[in-house]
């Protein structure tokens, strides 16, 4: 989702093929070995194989509204300091707590627990403003936004009880973008 934001965002005209990962189609792993998605093919023939690089190539073609701050390179360093620990720590307890089952070693109430560290960070930033960066979005919203919405699916009605209030609004907010919504077309499965 955030890799197709991205583009929406940056009006990059794209063919989407919504593929089955239970029927990988050949083309798919000719173009990426490794078989996960997303996956873009660039006209030049470049591969781009994870949604943030997609994003980040995405908003090289165009960022009218400035999701990189650019011209700001202590915003810069926390974009990217939210990301990674989106990307990795909050992730790894996503996977967990949506998951349990298939790592034991510990409850999901504990790999909830994990996650909530990222989550209170993320309700810290969002008491003064409306995004994570300010009153405006930035690529951290859109980056770290459907992980979190992962997040909340897992247990909505605890979600919905839970102390972070403006992380709540937050999630609606995006939810409900013409943004968002746009990407959330359905596609028929693609077939070579």
């Amino acid at each position: 989702m955030r890799a197709r934001m991205a583009l929406r965002y940056a009006n990059v005209e794209v063919e989407i093929r919504e593929i089955s990962l239970r029927d990988k189609p050949s083309a798919m792993l000719q173009a990426s070995p490794k078989g996960t998605v997303p996956v873009l093919v660039l006209q030049n023939g470049m591969v781009l194989e994870e949604s943030l690089h997609i994003m980040r190539w995405a908003l090289q073609q165009q960022d009218s509204a400035d999701w990189q701050r650019l011209k700001q390179p202590a915003l810069q360093q926390l974009i990217d300091g939210l990301i990674v620990e989106n990307d990795g720590a909050f992730k790894r307890a996503l996977d967990r707590y949506k998951y349990p089952d298939r790592f034991p070693e510990q409850s999901q109430a504990e790999y909830r627990a994990q996650g909530e560290v990222f989550l209170q960070l993320l309700e810290d930033r969002l008491n003064a403003e409306t995004f994570l960066l300010g009153d405006r979005l930035s690529l951290a919203d859109v980056a770290i936004f459907p992980f979190i919405r992962q997040f909340a699916a897992v247990d909505a009605a605890w979600f919905e009880l839970s102390p972070y209030p403006k992380l709540r609004a937050w999630l609606a907010t995006l939810v409900a973008s013409d943004l968002f919504t746009s990407v959330m077309e359905k596609y028929p499965t693609w077939t070579e």
